[in-house]
């Protein structure tokens, strides 16, 4: 990834902040409830989402198994329909790139269609760096541009929002981009959505350069593939005379048959629909219809580093549903913008650390960022188990050990901050691993358990800041058992 969103502080501090916001926690609240609840009754509805799930999942780890060979299929396929594909090996090759590419068609200007991966490279800005204007065409992205914010969740990146601030937000901003908000605008949706489509038509039919992402990309024929709702993705696709899409390594998928699977999965996890109101499928070039060149830009960006990770490489499944995301206790509290990342909630929680490493501060804090409740595992399409990740990755921070960073394998170093923790499980291990000791620990803890205090004292303090310790029984289990069935078993 390109870095930390500026001046973000780690995962603790960020949260303690905006779970205080109380108008933040009522619209994550109402928003994550009502999208969880419908995708809850249109995964019902399929008998065999079992079975769905498990070939989503069974696909995925085929496709990351042999990726170099579907991603040479891929371009092989692409060139052949009339586009050129590019391999980016960061962030910042992808955005040198993507400016390349608009300067040599001599515009200044370029409509966006929501893209994941171009807000992990920090695209926008690098345009504006080189002199070029990106417009957010998703209604939701262009109340984030409008305000000068941030993302904030995956499929509703203006969760944050209400009405009323996005009322507020056209009112003030949509002049400065372009076509002004229309006098007396209310917050009544039908009128703000009519304020955004009017602000939005002139962009459309004046860019020549389209940039996009794609949800996912078929190797047998060089087809990417976009689903969106509002259908402005779909006039950034095919109004523009060059279209630029900047995709994961990890969205290919080998064939037409394999693509069933996800546009099954996707809509009812994401929006709780049966299918996508657009589904937006190109490849290469036509004479005559949509765009006269077409530009694959192949993103890493610390994706194969996670390939070699056997444990950690199962993020590289997601769809980016956002499921995870609207069934999360953490997030529902704490908001996307606590992550620190493009990627906000669970999934995001696990992929950040290893597109980015954990050598900040707020990269070392992400795989605490959850209750391993486990909820995120359930809802998950292509059942990426997420708790077992985090557990992985929360060892990986306190001890270190042997990872991949740019095709290179390396050992990290613990992350500062956590010596009580690796003394503690270091003590632990030994008393599990004797078990004379560990029977005499829980004689003594049981004995002096009138002593023992409610709140742990120095590091453990943040951990009992929210919690009771778990009162210590009068006896213990083993010596129960001998007690009472010792003599009998002859044990």
């Amino acid at each position: 990834m390109s870095g930390t969103y500026l001046g973000m502080p780690a995962f603790p501090a960020a949260a303690a902040s905006s779970t205080q916001d109380t108008r933040l926690r009522a619209n994550l609240r109402h928003a994550t409830h009502t999208i969880r609840d419908k995708r809850a009754k249109a995964v019902a509805e399929l008998d065999d989402w079992a079975r769905l799930r498990a070939a989503g999942a069974a696909v995925k780890d085929r496709t990351l198994r042999h990726l170099d060979h579907y991603l040479e299929r891929l371009e092989e396929s692409v060139t052949a329909a009339g586009g050129r594909v590019y391999w980016a090996a960061d962030a910042a090759e992808a955005n040198a790139i993507v400016a390349r590419l608009v300067r040599e068609t001599g515009e200044r200007e370029v409509v966006k269609i929501k893209s994941m991966a171009t807000q992990e490279t920090g695209l926008n800005r690098a345009l504006a760096e080189a002199g070029i204007s990106a417009y957010e065409t998703d209604l939701a992205e262009l109340i984030v541009q409008l305000g000068d914010d941030l993302p904030s969740h995956i499929l509703v990146p203006a969760i944050h929002r209400n009405r009323g601030e996005i009322r507020d937000i056209f009112r003030e901003r949509m002049g400065r981009w372009g076509r002004p908000a229309p006098e007396g605008l209310s917050d009544s949706p039908s009128e703000l959505a009519e304020a955004a489509r009017l602000h939005l038509r002139e962009k459309f039919l004046n860019a020549k350069v389209g940039v996009s992402g794609a949800n996912f990309m078929v190797a047998e024929t060089g087809t990417l593939v976009v689903v969106e709702s509002e259908g402005n993705g779909r006039m950034c696709l095919t109004l523009p005379e060059t279209l630029i899409s900047v995709v994961g390594i990890e969205k290919v998928v080998p064939t037409w048959q394999d693509l069933e699977i996800f546009l099954q999965l996707l809509p009812r996890s994401s929006t709780a629909e049966r299918m996508n109101p657009y589904t937006s499928m190109w490849t290469g070039t036509t004479d005559g219809d949509g765009p006269r060149a077409f530009h694959l830009v192949l993103l890493d960006n610390g994706r194969t580093d996670t390939l070699a990770d056997t444990v950690g490489r199962q993020a590289l499944r997601c769809i980016r549903c956002s499921a995870c995301l609207n069934v999360c206790p953490v997030y529902e509290r704490a908001g996307g913008h606590a992550y620190g990342s493009p990627y906000p909630g669970p999934i995001g929680a696990i992929l950040t650390p290893q597109l980015r490493g954990t050598g900040s501060e707020l990269d070392a804090s992400l795989p605490y960022a959850s209750s391993l409740c486990g909820a995120c595992y359930e809802v998950c399409p292509v059942a990426i188990d997420i708790p077992e990740v985090l557990v992985h990755l929360r060892e990986r921070v306190v001890q270190g050990g042997p990872v991949t960073r740019r095709g290179v394998k390396t050992v990290v170093r613990p992350a500062r901050g956590h010596a009580a923790e690796r003394a503690a499980m270091r003590a632990a291990g030994f008393a599990f691993g004797h078990p004379g000791v560990l029977r005499a620990g829980q004689r003594l803890a049981a004995r002096t358990r009138r002593l023992h205090p409610r709140r742990l004292p120095g590091p453990g303090r943040a951990w009992s800041d929210s919690r009771d310790l778990p009162a210590v029984p009068a006896e213990s289990f083993r010596d129960w058992w001998r007690r009472t069935r010792g003599e009998e078993q002859g044990t």
